[in-house]
C-alpha cells in the first residue's frame, strides 16, 4: 500500500470506458498525446500515477477536471508500450483514492490524493461463500459458449473477492458510469450484492436468447421443410397435369379476363414472365406477385350505368337529409346534367360547411340515389405525397396510393368517391399531399391518373368524386380552382327539431335495443336539449345526448324502475343529462347609454352580443377590451372617427381631448373579430356621448366606412335566428342584405321587422331617434375653416 501523504502531488491518466479495481494488474489503451507523456514520465521515474475513469468515452483533447470522476485507483505503472493509433499501458493497481486541486502542467493533469479505505462488512466465512456463489454462477453461464475455458481457469485460482469483481466487471454488458458506481461503493458487502445482481441479470439474458434462437431455428427448418414439399408437390402436379388454373398459369388467366387497356396487358404480361423466369424462393416473387394481384383486381373496363331517376333521387335525399334545400338543388342539377351528357362526370362538387352537417353522409346519398358503389377516404392530417400517388415499387413495403386501394375496394370504374377533410391536408418533407391531388380532381387530366406503384395510366373520368371540407381558408388556390364549392350553412333550432324527431332519435331507439313504446321524448325536451345542452352548427352533439337519455332509460327499464313508455319531459333533464352546459343570451331591459345590441356570426351558429361603452376623465385614449380582433378594433377607431366629425355641432359639451373612452364587449374569454359589429360600435359610442338610450328590443349588424357608409356583411341567417331567440322585434340590416333575408325561415321573418340602411345617418335615425346634418355641410364647414391656398 501507498503511505498517504495529501501534499505530494500525482499525474493523472485519463482512462477511457474502464474502471480498475485495486490490487490487480491491468492494461489500459491510451491516447497517443496521453501515451507519450506517460512514457516520457516513466523515464523522469515519475511513478505511481493516479488512473480516472473518463464520463464520456468519446471524449476529444485534454479532458478537464469536470470530465473525469473524482475517484480512481493508483497505478504502478510497468511499461509503456506503441499499439495501434496510440499506447498500451501495463500497470499494478494500489489503492483506492479520491482526488482534489487539479492543476495542470507539462500538458496533463495533475492532483493531490487521498486513500479510500473499503469498509469491510463481511467476516471471511461469508466471502468464501460470496467467492464460490459468484465462481458457480460464472461456470454455469460460461457452458453456454464455446472456448470459455480460457476465461474460467484464471477465475478459478482467484481467491479474493476484489480480485474476482475487478476481473469479471470488464466482461458484463453494463455501463462506465454503473462500473464506477460499483467501484465507489465504500461497503464489501454491497460491492457484492451489486456484482450478484449484475450476474443473475446476464444470466436471465443468456437464458432468452437461446430460447429465442432456439425457436427461431426451430421455425426457420419448419418454413424450410414445407417449402421444399411444395415445391416437391408442384413438380409432382406438373408431371400429372393436375393443379391446372393454380399458381402462374391462373395469372394468365386473369390477365386475359380482366378487359385490360392494351398498355395494362402488356405490363402485367411482363411481370408474369419476370415471375416465371424467378424460383419460388427468390425474395422478389412476393413483391412481383402482389402487382399482379392489384392488376387484375383494378376495374378497368366500365359497365353500362344505369339510368338517372331524378325524382326517385330528390326523394332520396329528402328521406335522409332534412333543409339543405339550396345543396340538394344543386346536386339534383348535377344528376340532371350527368343524365343529359351520358358520359363523364363533369365538375367536382366541395360541400363545404361546420362539423355534423351531414357532408359526408350527403355522399352516401347520392350513391344510394345513382345506385353506385359508395367509396371514402379521410384525408386529414395526411402529409406524405405517396398516400395519393403510391410509393414506388423499388420500396420494401410498397403500396399503391389512397385512390387505387379505393378504386380497387369498389371493384367498379364508376363510384362515388367521397374525398372528406381536403382542407387538412398537409405539407412536409415528403411532399405536397394537396398538390397531388390536383390530377385526381381535375376531369381534363384524370382520364391518364399516374401512380406511382401501378406505373400505368388509369383513367378516373368515370368516377364522380365529392370533396368535403370544414373551411376553404387552407385548401390551396390551384385545387380550390378545380371544384366547385357548396356552402352548407349550420342548421336552425326548427331544423334541428325535426331532425332529431326524425332521424336521430329513431336510430338512438335503435341502437340500444329501444323503441317508442318503452321511451318517449316530448318535443318541449328536445327544445331544451338543443338551446341549453348543445351548441354547434350540425347535430352531433344533439345525437350524443340523445343517446345518453336512451341509455339511462335502458338501465332504468332493465331495473324496473319506471314503467313503460317512460315519457321523458324538459323538466327531468336536469337529472338525466346534469346541468345546463351553454346559456344564451336574451335582451335586456332598463340598459344605460352606451350600450347596444349587436349581432354575431360564429361557426355554431348565431348570437348576440353587447357592445358596452363609458367615458373618464383623461387624455382622449380609446381602450378595448374583450378579445377584439384587428377589424373590429378598427372599426371602433371608425366609429370614433365619425362620431367626432359627423356629431361636432351636437356634442359641444363633450371635451374629446379630456375624456377616455373605454369599449368593452363581454365573454372576454372568447376571441372576436370581423367587420360586422360597425353600425353597433358607431351606435354605442353616440348614444354614450349623447347620453340617450338604444331600445332594448333593437338589434343591428352591418360594417360601416369612414365615409359613413354601411356595407353588407356575411351570416345573416344565422343573426336574424339569435335575434329571434333572444326577444327582439327590430333589426337593423345593411341594405344590401335585404336579399339574404329569402334564406331565413318564413315564421321567424314574420315576427321581426327589418330595418335596412344605407349610411350612418340613417342609423342613428332608427337607433336614437336624431337627424344628422348632411356630409356636404361639414365639407363647406371643413372648407372655411381651411386657410386661403397659396
Amino acid at each position: 500500500m501507498i503511505e498517504e501523504n495529501k501534499q505530494d502531488r500525482l499525474y493523472v491518466i485519463p482512462m477511457e470506458g474502464v474502471v480498475v479495481f485495486p490490487n490487480m494488474e491491468t492494461k489500459i489503451k491510451l491516447s497517443k498525446h496521453t501515451g507519450q507523456i506517460v512514457y516520457k514520465l516513466l523515464k523522469m521515474g515519475k511513478n505511481p500515477v493516479i488512473g480516472l475513469t473518463l464520463k464520456h468515452e468519446d471524449q476529444v483533447g485534454s479532458p478537464e477536471p469536470g470530465d473525469l470522476y473524482q475517484t480512481g485507483v493508483l497505478l504502478d505503472v510497468i511499461t509503456v508500450q506503441p499499439a495501434d493509433n496510440g499506447f498500451l499501458l501495463r500497470a499494478k493497481s494500489l489503492d483506492k483514492v479520491g482526488v482534489s486541486n487539479f492543476e495542470e502542467e507539462r500538458g496533463m493533469l495533475t492532483a493531490q490524493y487521498e486513500v479510500i479505505e473499503d469498509k469491510v462488512d463481511l467476516d471471511e466465512e461469508n466471502q468464501i461463500e460470496m467467492v464460490d456463489f459468484i465462481k458457480d454462477t460464472v461456470l454455469e453461464m460460461s457452458k453456454n459458449f464455446q472456448g470459455a475455458e480460457q476465461f474460467i481457469k484464471p477465475l478459478l485460482d482467484l481467491t479474493s473477492i476484489m480480485e474476482i469483481m475487478g476481473y469479471i466487471l470488464p466482461y458484463l454488458p453494463v455501463s462506465t458510469s454503473e462500473k464506477q458506481e460499483l467501484f465507489e461503493m465504500a461497503s464489501l458487502r454491497d460491492q457484492c450484492l451489486r456484482v450478484i445482481d449484475l450476474l443473475m441479470k446476464q444470466k436471465e439474458s443468456i437464458h432468452f436468447q437461446i430460447e429465442m434462437a432456439k425457436k427461431f431455428s426451430e421455425r426457420s427448418n419448419k418454413n424450410y421443410r414445407e417449402s421444399l414439399l411444395r415445391e416437391q408437390l408442384r413438380v409432382i402436379q406438373e408431371e400429372l397435369n393436375e393443379g391446372k388454373g393454380k399458381g402462374k398459369i391462373g395469372y394468365r388467366e386473369k390477365i386475359e379476363k380482366a378487359n385490360m387497356p392494351e398498355e395494362a396487358k402488356e405490363a402485367a404480361l411482363s411481370e408474369l414472365e419476370k415471375l416465371e423466369a424467378m424460383g419460388k424462393q427468390n425474395p422478389e416473387s412476393h413483391i412481383v406477385r402482389n402487382y399482379l394481384d392489384l392488376l387484375v383486381a383494378l376495374p378497368w373496363s366500365t359497365e353500362e350505368a344505369g339510368e338517372i331517376d331524378i325524382q326517385e333521387a330528390r326523394q332520396i335525399l329528402d328521406h335522409n337529409h332534412y333543409g339543405l334545400e339550396d345543396v340538394k338543388d344543386r346536386i339534383i342539377q348535377h344528376l340532371a346534367v350527368m343524365k343529359l351528357k351520358k358520359e363523364k362526370q363533369g365538375s367536382i362538387l366541395l360541400l363545404v360547411g361546420p362539423p355534423g352537417t351531414g357532408k359526408t353522409s350527403l355522399g352516401q346519398a347520392i350513391a344510394e340515389s345513382l345506385g353506385r358503389k359508395y367509396v371514402r377516404a379521410s384525408l386529414g392530417g395526411i402529409r406524405d405525397e405517396a398516400e395519393i400517388r403510391g410509393h414506388r415499387r423499388t420500396y420494401i413495403g410498397a403500396l399503391p396510393g389512397r385512390i387505387i386501394q379505393g378504386m380497387k375496394k369498389a371493384g367498379v370504374k364508376n363510384p362515388v368517391f367521397v374525398l372528406d377533410e381536403v382542407d387538412k391536408l398537409a405539407v412536409s418533407f415528403s411532399g405536397d399531399p394537396a398538390s397531388a391531388l390536383l390530377e385526381v380532381l381535375d376531369p381534363e387530366q384524370n382520364n391518364s391518373f399516374s401512380d406511382h406503384y401501378l406505373e400505368i395510366p388509369y383513367d378516373l373520368s368515370d368516377v364522380m368524386f365529392i370533396a368535403t371540407a370544414n373551411s376553404l381558408n387552407t385548401i390551396p388556390g390551384p385545387l380550390l380552382d378545380r371544384m366547385e364549392a357548396i356552402q352548407i350553412s349550420s342548421y336552425t333550432n326548427y331544423e334541428k327539431a325535426i331532425i332529431a324527431k326524425n332521424h336521430l332519435l329513431p336510430k338512438a331507439l335503435e341502437e340500444h335495443g329501444l323503441n317508442l313504446d318503452l321511451l318517449q321524448i316530448s318535443d318541449e325536451a328536445l327544445k331544451v336539449i338543443i338551446d341549453r345542452y348543445t351548441r354547434e352548427a350540425g347535430v352531433r352533439a344533439l345525437k350524443k345526448q340523445l343517446d345518453k337519455i336512451a341509455r339511462v332509460a335502458s338501465e332504468k327499464i332493465v331495473s324496473g324502475k319506471v314503467e313503460t313508455p317512460w315519457e321523458v319531459s324538459g323538466k327531468m333533464l336536469g337529472d338525466i343529462l346534469g346541468k345546463e352546459v351553454f346559456r344564451h343570451d336574451d335582451a335586456l331591459s332598463g340598459q344605460p347609454p352606451g350600450v347596444v345590441t349587436g349581432l354575431a356570426w360564429t361557426p355554431v351558429g348565431g348570437d348576440i352580443l353587447f357592445i358596452e361603452s363609458t367615458f373618464m376623465q383623461g387624455k382622449g385614449a380609446l381602450t378595448l377590451t374583450g378579445q377584439l380582433g384587428d377589424v373590429m378594433k378598427e372599426s371602433a377607431r371608425i366609429s370614433l372617427s365619425l362620431i367626432r366629425s359627423r356629431l361636432a355641432h351636437a356634442i359641444r359639451k363633450f371635451d374629446f381631448i379630456k375624456s377616455d373612452i373605454h369599449i368593452h364587449v363581454p365573454s372576454g374569454a372568447t376571441p372576436k373579430d370581423g367587420p360586422s359589429a360597425g353600425i353597433a360600435l358607431f351606435t354605442a359610442l353616440a348614444s354614450l356621448i349623447l347620453g340617450k338610450t338604444v331600445n332594448t328590443k333593437l338589434a343591428m349588424t352591418g360594417e360601416i366606412t369612414l365615409r359613413g357608409s354601411v356595407l353588407p356583411v356575411g351570416g345573416i341567417k344565422e343573426k336574424i335566428l339569435a335575434a329571434h331567440r333572444a326577444g327582439i322585434s327590430r333589426v337593423i340590416i345593411p341594405k344590401e342584405n335585404v336579399k339574404d333575408l329569402e334564406d331565413v325561415p318564413k315564421k321567424v321573418r314574420e315576427e321581426l321587422l327589418f330595418i335596412p340602411v344605407e349610411n350612418v345617418e340613417e342609423v342613428l335615425k332608427e337607433a336614437l331617434e336624431i337627424d344628422l346634418p348632411k356630409p356636404e355641410f361639414r365639407e363647406a364647414s371643413l372648407e372655411a375653416a381651411l386657410p386661403p391656398a397659396q
